[in-house]
Protein backbone atom coordinates (compact mmCIF):
# COMPACT_ATOMS: atom_id res chain seq x y z
CA UNK A 1 0.00 0.00 0.00
CA UNK A 2 1.54 3.43 -1.04
CA UNK A 3 2.47 5.41 2.24
CA UNK A 4 2.47 9.14 2.95
CA UNK A 5 4.97 11.37 4.65
CA UNK A 6 5.81 14.57 5.71
CA UNK A 7 9.33 16.17 5.26
CA UNK A 8 9.54 19.67 7.61
CA UNK A 9 13.02 22.01 6.75
CA UNK A 10 15.51 21.42 9.33
CA UNK A 11 18.76 22.10 9.44
CA UNK A 12 19.25 18.14 8.58
CA UNK A 13 16.51 17.80 5.92
CA UNK A 14 17.54 21.18 3.62
CA UNK A 15 20.04 22.07 1.55
CA UNK A 16 21.25 25.56 0.72
CA UNK A 17 22.33 27.01 -2.48
CA UNK A 18 23.25 23.75 -4.78
CA UNK A 19 22.05 20.14 -6.32
CA UNK A 20 24.76 17.51 -5.55
CA UNK A 21 24.12 13.87 -6.19
CA UNK A 22 26.77 12.78 -3.44
CA UNK A 23 23.63 14.04 -0.95
CA UNK A 24 22.62 11.95 1.39
CA UNK A 25 18.98 10.98 1.73
CA UNK A 26 16.72 12.30 4.41
CA UNK A 27 13.68 10.49 3.35
CA UNK A 28 13.24 7.36 1.93
CA UNK A 29 10.04 6.23 -0.13
CA UNK A 30 8.52 3.98 -2.30
CA UNK A 31 7.38 4.57 -6.03
CA UNK A 32 3.15 4.96 -5.44
CA UNK A 33 4.18 7.36 -2.25
CA UNK A 34 3.05 10.67 -1.81
CA UNK A 35 4.84 13.14 0.22
CA UNK A 36 3.99 16.73 2.15
CA UNK A 37 6.98 18.92 1.39
CA UNK A 38 7.12 22.23 3.51
CA UNK A 39 9.95 24.90 2.06
CA UNK A 40 11.38 27.81 3.46
CA UNK A 41 12.83 30.55 1.45
CA UNK A 42 15.48 33.31 2.13
CA UNK A 43 18.10 34.60 5.26
CA UNK A 44 17.62 36.75 7.54
CA UNK A 45 18.19 39.86 5.36
CA UNK A 46 14.94 38.69 4.08
CA UNK A 47 12.77 38.56 6.20
CA UNK A 48 10.34 41.29 8.34
CA UNK A 49 11.58 43.04 10.87
CA UNK A 50 9.11 41.35 13.23
CA UNK A 51 10.11 38.19 13.66
CA UNK A 52 7.59 36.59 15.76
CA UNK A 53 6.37 36.43 11.47
CA UNK A 54 9.16 33.67 10.88
CA UNK A 55 8.75 30.32 11.36
CA UNK A 56 10.46 28.78 13.90
CA UNK A 57 11.72 26.34 11.97
CA UNK A 58 13.00 28.89 9.48
CA UNK A 59 14.75 30.95 12.15
CA UNK A 60 16.71 27.31 12.91
CA UNK A 61 17.96 26.81 9.33
CA UNK A 62 19.39 30.59 8.76
CA UNK A 63 20.98 30.02 12.31
CA UNK A 64 22.31 26.95 11.72
CA UNK A 65 23.47 26.28 8.01
CA UNK A 66 25.00 28.25 5.70
CA UNK A 67 24.55 28.94 1.77
CA UNK A 68 26.83 27.32 -0.60
CA UNK A 69 27.28 29.09 -4.28
CA UNK A 70 23.54 29.69 -5.08
CA UNK A 71 20.44 31.24 -2.31
CA UNK A 72 17.49 28.42 -2.82
CA UNK A 73 16.74 26.62 0.23
CA UNK A 74 15.94 23.17 -0.97
CA UNK A 75 13.88 20.52 1.42
CA UNK A 76 15.16 17.22 0.63
CA UNK A 77 16.40 14.73 -0.77
CA UNK A 78 14.15 12.27 -1.38
CA UNK A 79 15.42 8.49 -2.43
CA UNK A 80 12.81 6.66 -4.15
CA UNK A 81 13.39 3.05 -4.17
CA UNK A 82 15.07 1.22 -7.21
CA UNK A 83 15.31 4.56 -9.23
CA UNK A 84 18.32 4.32 -11.53
CA UNK A 85 20.07 6.54 -14.17
CA UNK A 86 18.25 5.88 -17.56
CA UNK A 87 14.55 6.28 -15.53
CA UNK A 88 11.92 9.09 -15.88
CA UNK A 89 10.61 10.56 -11.78
CA UNK A 90 6.54 11.18 -12.52
CA UNK A 91 5.85 14.20 -10.12
CA UNK A 92 2.07 14.97 -9.84
CA UNK A 93 1.55 18.00 -7.89
CA UNK A 94 -1.56 17.10 -5.76
CA UNK A 95 -1.90 20.15 -3.96
CA UNK A 96 0.21 23.36 -2.70
CA UNK A 97 -0.47 26.18 0.26
CA UNK A 98 1.15 28.98 1.42
CA UNK A 99 2.88 28.52 4.11
CA UNK A 100 3.67 31.52 5.83
CA UNK A 101 1.81 35.87 6.18
CA UNK A 102 4.44 37.24 4.18
CA UNK A 103 7.19 36.61 1.42
CA UNK A 104 9.74 38.74 -0.72
CA UNK A 105 10.60 40.58 -3.35
CA UNK A 106 14.58 41.04 -3.55
CA UNK A 107 16.18 43.22 -6.72
CA UNK A 108 20.37 42.75 -6.33
CA UNK A 109 23.03 44.92 -8.03
CA UNK A 110 24.39 43.51 -11.53
CA UNK A 111 21.44 41.53 -11.69
CA UNK A 112 17.76 40.48 -13.00
CA UNK A 113 16.57 41.55 -16.65
CA UNK A 114 17.41 45.71 -16.58
CA UNK A 115 20.92 45.86 -14.00
CA UNK A 116 21.79 49.05 -15.51
CA UNK A 117 18.28 51.22 -14.63
CA UNK A 118 18.34 49.45 -11.36
CA UNK A 119 22.24 49.79 -9.65
CA UNK A 120 21.12 48.29 -5.99
CA UNK A 121 20.12 46.00 -3.73
CA UNK A 122 16.67 46.66 -2.54
CA UNK A 123 14.36 43.53 -0.54
CA UNK A 124 10.42 44.48 0.45
CA UNK A 125 8.31 42.53 2.75
CA UNK A 126 5.04 41.82 0.78
CA UNK A 127 2.02 40.49 3.07
CA UNK A 128 0.29 37.71 2.15
CA UNK A 129 -3.28 36.63 3.14
CA UNK A 130 -2.97 33.20 3.49
CA UNK A 131 -6.91 32.37 3.46
CA UNK A 132 -7.68 34.38 0.68
CA UNK A 133 -4.54 33.58 -1.25
CA UNK A 134 -3.66 37.27 -1.93
CA UNK A 135 -0.54 39.50 -1.33
CA UNK A 136 -0.92 42.81 -0.63
CA UNK A 137 1.10 45.46 -3.05
CA UNK A 138 3.23 48.45 -1.39
CA UNK A 139 1.20 50.83 -3.56
CA UNK A 140 -2.03 49.57 -2.23
CA UNK A 141 -3.22 46.94 -5.02
CA UNK A 142 -3.89 43.02 -3.71
CA UNK A 143 -2.35 40.52 -6.17
CA UNK A 144 -4.00 37.35 -6.69
CA UNK A 145 -1.27 34.15 -5.72
CA UNK A 146 -0.69 30.73 -7.64
CA UNK A 147 1.47 29.56 -5.58
CA UNK A 148 4.31 27.05 -7.47
CA UNK A 149 7.56 25.69 -6.24
CA UNK A 150 10.49 27.37 -8.42
CA UNK A 151 13.41 24.80 -8.01
CA UNK A 152 12.67 21.59 -7.71
CA UNK A 153 13.84 18.15 -9.60
CA UNK A 154 16.01 15.25 -9.02
CA UNK A 155 19.94 15.09 -8.81
CA UNK A 156 21.96 16.43 -11.21
CA UNK A 157 24.56 14.07 -12.94
CA UNK A 158 27.27 12.65 -10.73
CA UNK A 159 29.83 14.30 -12.92
CA UNK A 160 28.66 17.68 -12.33
CA UNK A 161 29.72 17.64 -8.89
CA UNK A 162 28.04 20.31 -6.85
CA UNK A 163 26.47 22.65 -8.91
CA UNK A 164 24.67 26.28 -8.00
CA UNK A 165 21.09 26.00 -7.58
CA UNK A 166 20.73 29.30 -9.58
CA UNK A 167 21.03 27.59 -13.18
CA UNK A 168 18.12 25.21 -14.74
CA UNK A 169 19.50 22.24 -16.14
CA UNK A 170 18.61 18.74 -17.17
CA UNK A 171 17.68 17.44 -13.67
CA UNK A 172 15.22 20.54 -13.11
CA UNK A 173 16.02 22.46 -10.47
CA UNK A 174 15.35 26.46 -10.90
CA UNK A 175 12.57 26.13 -13.70
CA UNK A 176 10.46 29.07 -12.53
CA UNK A 177 7.91 27.93 -14.99
CA UNK A 178 4.24 28.93 -13.26
CA UNK A 179 2.54 26.45 -14.85
CA UNK A 180 3.75 24.16 -13.04
CA UNK A 181 1.11 24.28 -10.00
CA UNK A 182 -1.00 22.13 -8.18
CA UNK A 183 -2.90 19.44 -10.87
CA UNK A 184 0.24 19.41 -12.93
CA UNK A 185 2.49 16.47 -13.65
CA UNK A 186 6.27 16.65 -14.13
CA UNK A 187 8.41 14.22 -15.80
CA UNK A 188 11.99 14.29 -14.70
CA UNK A 189 14.87 11.83 -16.08
CA UNK A 190 16.93 10.36 -13.51
CA UNK A 191 20.84 10.67 -13.62
CA UNK A 192 21.63 9.16 -10.45
CA UNK A 193 20.82 5.76 -8.09
CA UNK A 194 17.91 6.97 -5.96
CA UNK A 195 16.51 9.79 -7.93
CA UNK A 196 17.26 12.50 -4.88
CA UNK A 197 13.87 14.95 -5.00
CA UNK A 198 14.37 18.08 -3.74
CA UNK A 199 11.75 21.09 -3.67
CA UNK A 200 12.04 24.74 -2.77
CA UNK A 201 11.85 28.43 -3.88
CA UNK A 202 8.30 28.69 -3.44
CA UNK A 203 6.56 31.48 -5.44
CA UNK A 204 3.75 32.83 -4.65
CA UNK A 205 3.16 34.61 -7.25
CA UNK A 206 5.37 35.16 -10.33
CA UNK A 207 4.82 36.95 -13.98
CA UNK A 208 6.42 34.95 -16.93
CA UNK A 209 10.29 36.38 -16.93
CA UNK A 210 10.30 37.26 -13.26
CA UNK A 211 12.15 40.30 -14.88
CA UNK A 212 13.71 41.97 -11.39
CA UNK A 213 15.40 38.79 -10.38
CA UNK A 214 12.65 37.06 -7.76
CA UNK A 215 9.34 36.22 -7.79
CA UNK A 216 7.42 36.87 -4.28
CA UNK A 217 9.29 34.44 -2.53
CA UNK A 218 7.56 32.69 -0.04
CA UNK A 219 7.31 29.61 1.56
CA UNK A 220 5.09 26.75 0.81
CA UNK A 221 3.64 23.45 1.71
CA UNK A 222 3.46 20.89 -1.55
CA UNK A 223 1.93 17.59 -1.62
CA UNK A 224 3.39 15.51 -4.40
CA UNK A 225 3.00 11.53 -5.84
CA UNK A 226 5.91 10.03 -6.77
CA UNK A 227 5.55 7.60 -9.82
CA UNK A 228 8.74 5.59 -10.73
CA UNK A 229 9.33 4.32 -14.49
CA UNK A 230 12.21 2.38 -16.02
CA UNK A 231 14.20 2.57 -18.38
CA UNK A 232 12.44 5.58 -20.34
CA UNK A 233 15.56 7.31 -21.80
CA UNK A 234 14.31 10.55 -21.00
CA UNK A 235 16.85 13.42 -21.44
CA UNK A 236 15.07 16.42 -20.68
CA UNK A 237 12.02 17.67 -18.20
CA UNK A 238 8.37 18.04 -19.31
CA UNK A 239 5.17 18.62 -18.05
CA UNK A 240 1.53 18.64 -18.44
CA UNK A 241 -2.18 19.57 -17.45
CA UNK A 242 -5.57 17.94 -17.17
CA UNK A 243 -5.73 19.80 -20.82
CA UNK A 244 -2.33 20.56 -21.43
CA UNK A 245 1.46 19.06 -22.50
CA UNK A 246 4.28 21.46 -21.68
CA UNK A 247 7.51 21.07 -23.05
CA UNK A 248 11.06 23.22 -21.86
CA UNK A 249 13.89 24.96 -23.47
CA UNK A 250 16.71 26.24 -21.50
CA UNK A 251 19.77 27.86 -22.87
CA UNK A 252 21.51 31.29 -22.17
CA UNK A 253 20.28 32.38 -25.51
CA UNK A 254 16.61 33.00 -25.76
CA UNK A 255 15.89 31.58 -29.13
CA UNK A 256 18.07 28.50 -28.61
CA UNK A 257 15.80 28.03 -25.83
CA UNK A 258 12.87 28.15 -27.89
CA UNK A 259 14.22 26.08 -30.29
CA UNK A 260 14.81 22.99 -27.70
CA UNK A 261 11.45 23.66 -26.03
CA UNK A 262 9.80 23.46 -29.91
CA UNK A 263 11.83 20.43 -31.05
CA UNK A 264 10.96 18.46 -27.53
CA UNK A 265 7.12 19.62 -27.92
CA UNK A 266 7.47 17.96 -31.82
CA UNK A 267 9.28 14.99 -30.00
CA UNK A 268 6.61 14.46 -27.25
CA UNK A 269 3.59 14.70 -29.33
CA UNK A 270 4.95 12.52 -32.15
CA UNK A 271 5.60 9.66 -29.15
CA UNK A 272 2.60 9.56 -28.17
CA UNK A 273 -0.02 10.42 -31.32
CA UNK A 274 -0.32 9.42 -34.77
CA UNK A 275 0.87 12.83 -35.95
CA UNK A 276 4.05 13.62 -38.24
CA UNK A 277 6.79 15.72 -37.07
CA UNK A 278 5.66 18.18 -39.75
CA UNK A 279 2.12 17.90 -38.21
CA UNK A 280 3.19 18.46 -35.06
CA UNK A 281 5.69 21.46 -36.30
CA UNK A 282 2.91 22.81 -38.00
CA UNK A 283 -0.18 22.42 -35.00
CA UNK A 284 2.27 24.34 -32.67
CA UNK A 285 2.10 27.36 -35.41
CA UNK A 286 -1.50 27.51 -35.24
CA UNK A 287 -2.26 26.32 -31.74
CA UNK A 288 1.00 26.17 -29.72
CA UNK A 289 2.13 29.10 -27.38
CA UNK A 290 5.71 29.78 -26.51
CA UNK A 291 6.33 31.73 -22.84
CA UNK A 292 9.21 33.21 -21.79
CA UNK A 293 9.38 31.34 -18.55
CA UNK A 294 12.28 33.08 -16.59
CA UNK A 295 15.37 35.35 -18.42
CA UNK A 296 17.46 35.64 -14.81
CA UNK A 297 18.78 32.66 -13.97
CA UNK A 298 21.92 32.34 -16.36
CA UNK A 299 19.84 29.53 -18.62
CA UNK A 300 17.01 31.15 -19.61
CA UNK A 301 13.86 29.95 -20.27
CA UNK A 302 11.16 29.34 -22.84
CA UNK A 303 8.17 26.83 -22.50
CA UNK A 304 5.84 25.82 -25.14
CA UNK A 305 2.40 24.96 -24.37
CA UNK A 306 0.24 22.68 -26.83
CA UNK A 307 -3.68 21.49 -25.71
CA UNK A 308 -3.82 17.36 -25.70
CA UNK A 309 -7.50 17.65 -27.44
CA UNK A 310 -6.08 19.02 -30.68
CA UNK A 311 -4.26 15.84 -31.48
Amino acid sequence: MPTHHTLNPSPSTVHWGYWDAALSPVLRIQSGDTVTVTSISGGVTRMPEDKSLVRAEHMEVVENVKPEIGQHILTGPIWVEGAEAGDTLEVRIQDIKLADSWGHNFIRVLSGALPEEFPYTRCIIIPIDQEAKTAELPWGKTLKCNPFFGNFGVAPPPEYGRISSKEPREHGGNLDNKELTAGSTVYFPIWTEGALFSAGDGHGAQGDGEVCLTALETGLTGTFEFILYKNTGLKFPRAETETHLISMGLNPDLDDAATQALREMISWVTEISDLTAEDVYRLCSLAGDLHVTQIVDGNKGIHCILEKALF
